[in-house]
């Protein structure tokens, strides 16, 4: 049975071999906002966002997942979702 998330206090820990898809590109699109503007009002690096982005975080803190659905007004599972391998 895959692990799908770990969390500990406020943060999703993501896993590299984990079926966990990060579709920030895709709300950025429909937003029609560019990365740097959103890691402007985040208050974070576009380097940062970045990494994030492409899924290669590690993990993500629920404060940062929140202004970011904020920002972008949508969901948590508009962000991430799980896909089976």
């Amino acid at each position: 049975m895959p692990k799908v998330l770990a969390c500990k206090r406020n943060r999703i820990y993501l896993f590299n071999n984990m079926p966990i898809v990060v579709n920030l590109d895709v709300m950025l699109a429909k937003r029609k906002m560019q990365s740097k503007e959103l890691a402007e009002k985040l208050g974070i690096t576009p380097v940062n966002l970045s990494i994030l982005k492409t899924g290669k975080a590690k993990g993500i803190r629920f404060d940062t997942l929140e202004a970011i659905c904020k920002i972008l007004d949508c969901q948590p599972g508009d962000i991430l979702e799980y896909t089976e391998k």
